[in-house]
C-alpha cells in the first residue's frame, strides 16, 4: 500500500509545472538526438550530466526519462526514411520501414512505429511499477556473498551477450575494471596503481569516463562520416504528410493485440537482463514475430507487423532496464548505465534503501516514463513528426563541433579539474580506437561501474567467511546466482550454437 501511495504522490509531484516541464524538455531533446544518426539518448544524458549539479534531483531524473523514451522511439524516424537507424535499437525497424518508404508508405511506417512505441513504453512502465515492490523484497534477500555472485553473473552475461565478439567484450570489461582500481583502495585509505603520479590518487571520475566514452568517441567516429550523411535524404522531405501517419483499425487488427502484448513482455524482460538493451529486445521480438506470423513471407519486404514487434519491444525495454539499475545498481543497457551515473553523482545509492526510504525521489521518474510513452502518439501525429525528418538536413560540422564544446566544458564544470578534463579526452581517444576495432565500449563502462562493487563484496564475503571462498558456494543466495550463471552460459554458448548448426544443416539439405 505504501508503494501505491508513493506512486500516486510521484504522479502528483510530476504534474507540478516546475517538474513536468523538464519531462517535456527531455522529450524534445531525446527526440532530436534519437532522430539524428549518430546521436543517441546515451549521448544526450551524458551531456546532461554536468547540468544535474545545479538541478533538483527529481527534475534531472524526470528529464532523463523523457530523453530515454523519446530517444528510443525517434530512432525509427531515420531508420524508416533513410535506412540509417537513429538509435541502435531501431535496426530491425530499418529493415521493414525503409522498404515501405521506397513504396511511398513511409508515413504509414512511421505511424505504426509511433503507435507500437506508445503501447510498448506504456506496458513496460506499468510492469516496472508493478514489479518494483517485489524486486525490493528480492534485493533484501540477497546478502553480501550473493551480491558478489549477482554482479559476477551480470558481468559474465554482459560479455556473453556480445555473441560474435565475446573475447573483445571480456577485454573491454576487464579494462573498465582495471581503470576503476586506480586511486584510493575501496576498503583501506591507501593509494594504489598510481605509478608514482600523485595526481592519480584522486582516481578517475565517472563523469570523465561517461563523457569520454560516449560523447567524445562518438563525435570522433561521426566526424569521418559527415560528408556521407550530408548527401542523404533531401528528396524524402516532401513525401511526408501529417494525415498519412494514422494507422487504420484494420491494420491494427491484422497485427493483433496479442502481438503488441507479447512483444511488450519480451522487451520488458529482455531489458531486465543486464547489458541486453533495446537492440536485443527488438531482435528477439522481431524473430519471434516472424516465427509465429501468419505471413512470414512479408518480412523483409515492408511488414507492418515486423515494425510493430520491434518498436513495441525496444520501448518496453526501457521499463525493464530500470529494474536492475534501481534495485541492484546493475544497468540494463547503455542508457541506464549513464542514468546510474546521474544517481550516484547526485548522492543516491541504488538498492533497497533507495526504493523504500527515498522512493519519493524515484516515483516521479516512473510517472515521467509513463507520460513520455503516452505522448509519443499525439506528438507524432499532430505536432512534430513531419519536422523530425528535416533534422537529417542539419549541417553536421556545426552540430558536432557544438556538441564537442559542450562535452569538454561539461567535463570541466562537473569536477573543476583540468586533470579530469584531460582524462575525458584520453578516454574519448581510447574508446574511439576500441570502437574502430569493434570492441564494445558499453562493457567498458559497465566494468568501470560494477568493478568496485564486485571487489568490495568479494573482500567483504571473504572476511565473513574468515578467508575461505567456500562462503560463496554455501550461501543460498550466492549459490543461486552462480547456478544461474552456468545456466545462461549453457543456453548462450552451447545450446544456441547447436541449434544454429542444426538449422544450417537443414538448409543445406534442402
Amino acid at each position: 500500500m505504501g508503494n501505491l501511495d508513493g506512486i500516486i504522490q510521484g504522479f502528483i509531484t510530476f504534474f507540478n509545472p516546475s517538474v513536468g516541464i523538464y519531462a517535456i524538455i527531455g522529450f524534445i531533446i531525446g527526440a532530436f538526438f534519437g532522430a539524428v544518426p549518430g546521436l543517441t539518448s546515451v549521448l544526450a544524458i551524458a551531456l546532461l550530466l554536468p547540468m544535474t549539479y545545479s538541478m533538483d534531483i527529481v527534475s534531472s531524473l524526470v528529464m532523463c526519462m523523457g530523453i530515454y523514451m523519446a530517444g528510443i522511439y525517434s530512432g525509427s524516424i531515420t531508420a524508416t526514411t533513410i535506412n540509417i537507424p537513429g538509435a541502435p535499437s531501431a535496426m530491425m525497424t530499418a529493415i521493414e520501414g525503409n522498404q515501405l518508404m521506397k513504396r511511398g508508405l513511409g508515413a504509414k511506417a512511421l505511424g505504426h512505429a509511433a503507435f507500437a512505441s506508445m503501447i510498448g513504453g506504456t506496458i513496460g512502465t506499468l510492469l516496472l511499477i508493478m514489479v518494483s515492490p517485489y524486486s525490493v523484497k528480492l534485493a533484501l534477500m540477497v546478502k553480501t556473498p550473493g551480491k558478489f555472485s549477482l554482479i559476477l553473473f551480470a558481468l559474465i552475461v554482459i560479455i556473453l551477450i556480445q555473441r560474435k565478439s565475446i573475447a573483445k567484450g571480456a577485454i573491454a570489461t576487464f579494462l573498465g575494471i582495471m581503470f576503476a582500481t586506480i586511486g584510493i583502495d575501496t576498503m583501506k585509505p591507501l593509494a594504489r596503481f598510481t605509478f608514482g603520479f600523485d595526481i592519480l590518487v584522486q582516481g578517475i571520475d565517472m563523469m570523465s569516463v561517461i563523457i569520454g566514452t560516449f560523447a567524445i568517441s562518438e563525435l570522433l567516429i561521426q566526424s569521418g562520416e559527415i560528408e556521407k550523411k550530408l548527401e542523404i535524404s533531401k528528396d524524402v522531405l516532401s513525401k511526408i504528410r501529417r494525415k498519412d501517419f494514422i494507422p487504420t483499425l484494420e491494420e491494427i487488427k491484422s497485427i493483433g493485440l496479442w502481438r503488441y502484448f507479447k512483444s511488450s513482455l519480451i522487451g520488458f524482460f529482455t531489458g531486465v537482463l543486464p547489458g541486453a538493451g533495446g537492440s536485443m529486445a527488438a531482435f528477439i521480438s522481431y524473430a519471434e514475430a516472424m516465427r509465429s506470423s501468419k505471413n512470414p513471407e512479408e518480412y523483409g519486404t515492408g511488414s507492418l507487423e515486423g515494425i510493430a514487434a520491434a518498436e513495441t519491444a525496444n520501448n518496453a525495454m526501457c521499463g525493464g532496464a530500470i529494474v536492475p539499475m534501481l534495485t541492484f545498481g546493475i544497468p540494463g543497457d547503455a542508457t541506464t548505465a549513464v542514468l546510474l551515473g546521474v544517481l550516484v553523482i547526485n548522492g543516491l545509492q541504488p538498492g533497497p534503501q533507495l526504493m523504500t526510504k527515498q522512493f519519493h525521489l524515484i516515483a516521479p521518474m516512473f510517472a515521467a516514463l509513463l507520460v513520455s510513452a503516452l505522448v509519443i502518439l499525439p506528438i507524432t501525429f499532430y505536432l512534430l513528426a513531419p519536422y523530425f525528418i528535416k533534422i537529417v538536413s542539419i549541417n553536421r560540422g556545426i552540430l558536432y563541433a557544438s556538441i564537442a564544446t559542450v562535452a569538454i566544458v561539461g567535463s570541466f564544470v562537473s569536477t573543476f579539474s583540468v586533470f579530469q578534463m584531460a582524462i575525458t579526452l584520453i578516454f574519448g581517444v581510447i574508446a574511439y580506437f576500441l570502437r574502430k576495432q569493434n570492441y564494445p565500449t558499453v562493457t567498458l563502462l559497465l566494468g568501470f561501474i560494477l568493478g568496485p562493487m564486485l571487489e568490495d563484496y568479494f573482500r567483504r564475503g571473504l572476511s565473513l567467511g574468515h578467508g575461505s571462498p567456500l562462503i560463496f558456494f554455501t550461501s543460498p543466495d550466492s549459490l543461486f546466482f552462480l547456478v544461474l550463471t552456468v545456466i545462461f552460459y549453457y543456453f548462450l554458448m552451447i545450446k544456441k550454437p547447436m541449434i544454429m548448426k542444426e538449422d544450417l544443416v537443414q538448409k543445406k539439405a534442402k
